[in-house]
Formats: structure tokens, sequence, C-alpha cells
């Protein structure tokens, strides 16, 4: 697949989330994502710190299980980035029932403080545009969680996701890295 086809396809995956997340009345988004389903609990260990991301508007929100993670006593890291151009790193975040520790970065989006400390997680929580049953996914294009991803390997790696993401099957590239599991709204896939 072409540059310009992944382009072209990013923007329908877009448009389609969109279109889904505005038709869904208010009081059912708020109660979608807030407790990860139990065959997921069963592979996190006790203790591990856990990476979300700060979710924008249209994707699958992270923020209840950022809540539900530091309730059980996991830390929580959030991406940071110095730079446009830096690398994606980790760092703690320490107020998931608030924003009081973040600050916006680079990308207009809120991340952990230069001051945080900086951390691995060993499960990791991914935004996507789009994604295939089988734990491929499609991010924004910009590379960042796969080059994270394959220098971190042995990372449990979940994607968070509306039903209407399902594709049947999106290009591949070698940098690619298969997600363990997607939740969605009504299906866990990858994990049983």
């Amino acid at each position: 697949m072409t540059q310009t086809s992944k382009v072209e396809l990013r923007k329908q995956l877009r448009a389609a989330r969109r279109a889904h997340v505005e038709a869904l009345p208010e009081h059912i988004r708020a109660l979608l994502f807030h407790r990860p389903p139990a065959p997921l609990m069963a592979r996190i260990e006790t203790g591990a710190t856990i990476g979300l991301y700060h979710a924008g508007r249209w994707e699958a929100p992270a923020h209840g299980y950022a809540r539900f993670f530091h309730e059980a006593g996991h830390p929580l890291a959030l991406p940071r980035f110095g730079a446009r151009d830096a690398a994606m790193g980790f760092a703690r975040h320490t107020d998931p029932h608030g924003d009081s520790d973040l600050e916006v970065g680079p990308f207009a989006i809120l991340q952990p403080r230069a001051d945080a400390d900086p951390c691995v997680p060993q499960v990791l929580f991914v935004p996507l545009v789009g994604f295939t049953a089988e734990g491929l996914r499609i991010g924004q294009g910009g590379g960042h969680y796969d080059r994270w991803l394959s220098e971190h390997p042995g990372v449990l790696t979940i994607g968070l996701a509306w039903d209407v993401q399902l594709r049947a099957a999106l290009p591949c590239e070698p940098h690619d890295r298969l997600l363990d599991a997607i939740v969605t709204p009504t299906r866990l896939y990858g994990l049983t």
C-alpha cells in the first residue's frame, strides 16, 4: 500500500470513528472503558507499571482505566516527548483523577511534566485509528509506538478501540507490531 493510500485510509477510519462517537449518547459514553475485562486482568501482574495515553476527543477513552489501575495500586505512566522530533518516552502520571501533574507537550497533548520520573511500563494500552481481529494496528502515522515497542520487547500491549474501527485487513509493514489484545465496548480480541 502506498503512503498516499495509507493517508486516505487513516482519513476514512478517523471519519468513521468520529461519526460513531458523535452518535453515541453521552450517558452511554460515560459507562464505557471503566474496568478492564477479567481475562485481561488475569495477565497483568500485581504492581506492574501501566502505560496509558491521554485520549483525544474521538479516541477510545483511557481515563477510566487510569483511575481503575491507580486505585488497584499500579503505578501509571503516560507518553512524554521532549520535542516534536524526539523519541517517545514514558513518565509517571500520579493524578488520574485530574491533570495536576500534566502539561501540554509538543504535539498539543497533555503529558507528564518535565520533572516527572521516567519509567518503562510493563503493560501498555495504546490508541489506534484502526485494527484487525488478529491484532494489527494502524496508528496516527508517526510510528512512535512501533519504535518504542521494538526497543521494549515483552511489554504486554493492548489497544483500546471503538467497534467501528475493526477492519478485515490493514496494510502491514515490517516495523508494525501486533498487539496482544484489543478491547472494545463489546469484545476482547486476542485473549481468551
